[in-house]
């Protein structure tokens, strides 16, 4: 059976990322790997950093708040795709991505893309654009559009993503 795996961040762009996977994952046959990397505690020079912050209890609290979040997306995406896994890593997220990439063997990945700037990218980085010039499967990079309400099913946004899915679908299986 196919899998494709899902970068997730956890953030308000997720069930964006989610529904182009499901429609996907629908279209293609596939399970769905989910996995969420908590990222490092960013590092700051000692004259930066208070003393009574402790990093690893930091690390342990953004894992604890991530897994509670992403046992609540395995919900969501059961009821749609039974057929699912749901892993969490600590790490550099492009690292860890591609890590993964490596052992579980993905046909395809899905993940999102913020838009940022071309000055955010380059001083800050780009996890998309990273695993996009890495990886050694294709990668559909959903667009997130920033909104105060999220798509409904017969909303336009959610008919351009199943197009979408459909045709990536379509060029996946002509691949094979």
């Amino acid at each position: 059976m196919k899998t494709i795996l899902v970068a997730v961040d956890l953030s308000a762009a997720t069930l964006q990322v989610c529904a182009v996977a499901r429609d996907l994952a629908r279209a293609l046959d596939a399970r769905l790997l989910i996995l969420h990397v908590v990222p490092p505690a960013p590092s700051m020079p000692d004259y930066c950093a208070p003393t009574i912050v402790d990093d690893g209890e930091l690390l342990r609290d953004a894992s604890r708040r991530a897994a509670h979040r992403l046992q609540a997306l395995g919900r969501w995406f059961r009821r749609h795709c039974p057929d699912i896994r749901v892993l969490q890593h600590r790490g550099s997220p492009v690292a860890e991505v591609l890590r993964t990439v490596g052992t579980a063997h993905p046909e395809l990945v899905v993940l999102g893309s913020h838009g940022h700037t071309a000055a955010f990218d380059l001083l800050m980085g780009s996890v998309a654009h990273g695993i996009i010039r890495r990886s050694p499967v294709p990668v559909v990079v959903v667009p997130i559009r920033e909104r105060a309400a999220p798509a409904t099913p017969g909303h336009r946004a959610a008919d351009t993503l199943r197009r979408l899915a459909a045709t990536t679908a379509d060029a996946l299986v002509a691949l094979r």
